[in-house]
């Protein structure tokens, strides 16, 4: 399992004080207000940033950090990913998931066949969706409701599902 949990994409600069717009990649954007600090994923390094200043605006959040007053402080980071620890994530109900723990999971039926590997969940609406890269290199989806996801065994990296009829056809 991953140490660190994405929160959020820093899309582009907003204004030239060196605050960010920052695509939010958690379920609920007005965590960032409790949030003392993330860490920044510059690819090469990890920096703890202190959040000095947190705005909404349309689907994004706007963050100021300590530390950065103009646009060209900032810049370079824009694109990158914004993590925070494990231990700092929001609980999780029952039958609940971090996406990040999904990817790359072993996906079998029901029956015992091996289906593929989960590449990716998108987050629609109704429920999640999600996506299944077979051996062959076709995407299945699968919607993420209990007559379809049977078991997600996080430790074990597997997940059971039941193929709905028409899903394959």
């Amino acid at each position: 399992m991953e140490d660190f949990l994405r929160v959020g994409v820093i899309s582009s600069t907003h204004g030239v004080r060196g605050e960010v717009k920052v695509f939010p990649t958690t379920d609920d954007p007005t965590r960032f207000k409790k949030l003392k600090e993330v860490i920044l994923d510059t690819g090469r390094e990890k920096k703890t940033l202190e959040i000095e200043q947190v705005k909404f605006f349309k689907n994004q959040v706007i963050l100021k950090f300590k530390g950065f007053n103009n646009i060209d402080e900032i810049m370079p980071y824009k694109g990158k990913d914004l993590l925070i620890p494990r231990e700092k994530a929001v609980p999780l109900g029952e039958n609940e998931n971090f996406i990040a723990d999904l990817i790359d999971m072993e996906v079998v039926t029901d029956e015992g066949k091996a289906l593929g590997t989960l590449i990716d969940v998108m987050e629609t609406g109704a429920n999640d969706v999600y996506v299944v890269e077979t051996s062959d290199g076709e995407e299945i989806l699968l919607p993420a409701i209990r007559d379809c996801i049977l078991d997600v065994n996080v430790e074990e990296k597997r997940m059971t599902v039941h193929v709905l009829e028409g899903l394959l056809d």
